[in-house]
């Protein structure tokens, strides 16, 4: 059997380890901060307190303490540690607190302890040297350095010395001591050979899992030198931590999708991690100061992302703000853009128009009920082949202005007071909120003309005013206080509190006499002709609104082709959903409605074509009654199902606010 060559694992007696007289350990820049709490501290007290209870042959294996020969010539270290610096770290916590407690009394026993923390000639050093970061603080825990300044500092070091020092009697010192000499661990020693990243990863598979940031952060700087290491941390990383600050996870997902254009699966706990791996299997150090000092320049924008307000263009920052507000998914296309501007490789006004077509997309899709979520990838591939196949990109999935009417005359109004302080061109510190016009949930007094109460409306009358209180129409913004005054009261009441509002946007309203679903419906459309021109649709070819097709573009089929059945994944009818898979039904349905909501254009409509609807079933065939004395043929094939849908809703002027969804089956059909 062969032996390793890169990895010498030894079991050693903890304690014995680190009072070596050539025990230096030195704790890489790459490492994570220290993180245990009162909990991990409270656990490691109790286990050694019953390792000293136990019999004198009894020990305790704390697991396995990983470290590599130190190779930097600019200090003295013996070791750098590359797994276990929690455990080790809390130790030296630990013994600190049990020598100050009795060093005036057991100078003995002092003198043993004081080994485990500094070396020899040297105590005013510790021999576990954090990251420079963090070594003043440790130092002067741990050499009961702390000044009265230092009483209120809040670090998991004073935490932690803290939590021992009250929890150790002088009393009982002795006994913990002899607890923490039945400490035991593998010593684990890599060679210059061996793979410290893969290692690493293996022993950090089971407890709390590190991050991937910091999973990123290791293996970028594991392979250099302590000195190497200190330069990327200083020159670029803490730059990197402090432009992103709790969002430096995210930060590394939206790189990797701008990098790659594709999307980055976050399912368990290393999926960003992997994908960076796959990117920069290799990273020498001329290939890595150069990508660190991208990344660097990436996380400033990415700061200006998070923070809108901190950017010197007022257009930028508004742009910004608005991603923020209508979805953050777009970090990495806003990155790229903003990246290659500062590059000189897009001028200012295409930064601007790609931004402002990001922006309508957003927010026509949420308008329509479309998802916002992963779009952004394919947007990361057009842009790699320039302005115009992005904003073709854009353009092909943003919804047209037929559907997005639709969706702003009986939708909820999304983001609704973003959208009213555009409309409204309000700043955005203004002080104003939110007004429904008509209430969303009116009293039983409130009345919209002083004459009727809402308690005397049907309840059709009352559902038909409650689906519109959310949409554009009922929806304004006005001043807090006055807000405040007018919060619930009737229309009546309202009007002079909109009179004197400083916007023109709420003055409006207060020249309506009364406030119905008409009027709501009126405003609606007033408001969609601003909204279409603040969140317009690029004017390029084609369209694609996530694969639906307006009603009078479907395909018409002759006879019934294979696959008929499942034709439509669905069928958007007027900003309603419906579960429609086939022309036959749907020939069925658009009928009968139109029969309940507007009869006159089916009559019209069947009076001059000659059908599909008859006063009797005058001939075998399958049918449907529409109502005493009127009959729908349901026709012949597929072409004249879909040719008399298509009819009917024009001649109803509704053939614009309806679209199919086709499967996969339909659009595989011939």
């Amino acid at each position: 059997m062969s032996s390793a060559t890169n990895v010498d694992a030894t079991a050693v007696n903890t304690i014995d380890w680190l009072s070596a007289s050539d025990t230096t350990i030195v704790v890489p820049v790459y490492q994570r901060q220290y993180r245990w709490d009162i909990g991990g501290c409270e656990q490691l007290l109790g286990d050694i307190r019953a390792a000293a209870a136990g019999e004198d042959g009894h020990t305790h294996f704390i697991g396995s303490i990983l470290s590599t020969a130190s190779t930097s010539a600019e200090d003295d270290a013996h070791l750098v540690l590359i797994d276990g610096q929690q455990r080790v770290t809390t130790l030296m916590l630990l013994v600190a607190a049990l020598h100050h407690t009795l060093r005036d009394d057991d100078p003995g026993l002092a003198a043993e302890l004081e080994a485990v923390l500094v070396r020899h000639g040297e105590p005013a050093r510790t021999k576990l040297r954090p990251h420079r970061a963090w070594a003043d603080v440790f130092e002067s825990v741990v050499l009961d350095r702390r000044s009265p300044a230092d009483t209120d500092r809040v670090s998991r070091f004073d935490d932690n010395y803290a939590f021992f020092r009250s929890q150790i009697r002088p009393d009982e010192a002795a006994d913990i001591w002899r607890g923490l000499r039945k400490l035991e661990h593998v010593s684990i020693t890599l060679g210059g050979q061996a793979n410290a990243q893969q290692i690493f990863e293996s022993l950090n598979s089971t407890g709390e899992p590190l991050r991937d940031h910091e999973l990123i952060h290791n293996y970028v700087l594991m392979g250099l030198t302590h000195a190497e290491q200190s330069e990327i941390e200083n020159e670029y990383w803490l730059a990197i931590e402090a432009n992103t600050g709790e969002q430096i996870g995210a930060f590394w997902r939206d790189y990797l999708v701008m990098l790659t254009g594709r999307e980055v699966l976050v399912e368990g706990e290393r999926g960003v991690y992997d994908a960076f791996r796959h990117e920069f299997p290799r990273l020498d150090r001329t290939t890595l100061r150069a990508s660190a000092q991208e990344w660097r320049e990436l996380s400033e924008i990415y700061r200006l992302l998070l923070e809108p307000g901190s950017a010197t263009d007022a257009g930028i920052a508004r742009h910004f703000a608005a991603i923020n507000t209508l979805g953050r998914g777009m970090y990495p296309l806003a990155m790229r853009l903003y990246r290659d501007h500062l590059h000189g490789e897009l001028s200012a006004s295409d930064l601007l128009l790609a931004l402002t077509h990001v922006e309508s997309l957003l927010l026509r899709r949420t308008v329509v009920g479309l998802s916002v979520d992963r779009l952004v990838a394919r947007f990361c591939r057009a842009a790699d082949e320039g302005m115009e196949a992005l904003v073709l990109a854009i353009a092909r999935i943003t919804p047209s202005d037929e559907r997005t009417r639709v969706g702003l005359r009986y939708g909820e109004l999304p983001h609704a007071g973003f959208v009213l302080a555009r409309l409204a061109e309000v700043d955005d510190d203004a002080d104003v909120v939110l007004e429904h016009v008509l209430p969303a949930a009116p009293s039983d007094e409130w009345t919209g003309d002083g004459a009727r109460r809402w308690a005397d409306l049907s309840d059709d009358e009352q559902n038909a005013h409650r689906a519109l209180v959310n949409t554009l129409g009922n929806l304004t913004l006005l001043e807090e206080d006055a807000a405040d005054r007018v919060f619930d009261a009737s229309f009546p009441a309202k009007r002079s509190a909109y009179a004197s509002s400083g916007l023109e946007f709420t003055r409006r309203i207060a020249d309506a006499e009364t406030w119905t679903t008409a009027r709501i419906a009126e405003r609606t459309e007033q408001l969609t002709a601003r909204f279409m021109d603040a969140w317009r649709r690029p004017a390029v070819v084609g369209i694609d609104d996530d694969n639906l097709t307006p009603i009078l573009d479907a395909k018409k089929r002759r006879g019934w082709p294979r696959g008929w059945q499942r034709e439509f994944d669905y069928v958007e009818y007027r900003g309603e959903h419906w579960d429609v898979r086939d022309v036959r039904y749907l020939f069925n349905r658009v009928f009968a409605r139109l029969w309940a909501d507007s009869r006159q254009s089916v009559v019209d409509y069947s009076a001059r074509q000659g059908g599909p609807v008859y006063p009797a079933m005058a001939w075998n065939g399958q049918w449907d009654t529409l109502d005493e004395g009127r009959y729908l043929y349901l026709g012949w094939d597929s072409k004249y199902m879909l040719t008399a849908v298509q009819g009917v809703l024009e001649e109803a002027g509704w053939a614009s606010e309806v679209f199919v969804k086709y499967s996969y089956i339909g659009d595989a059909m011939r």
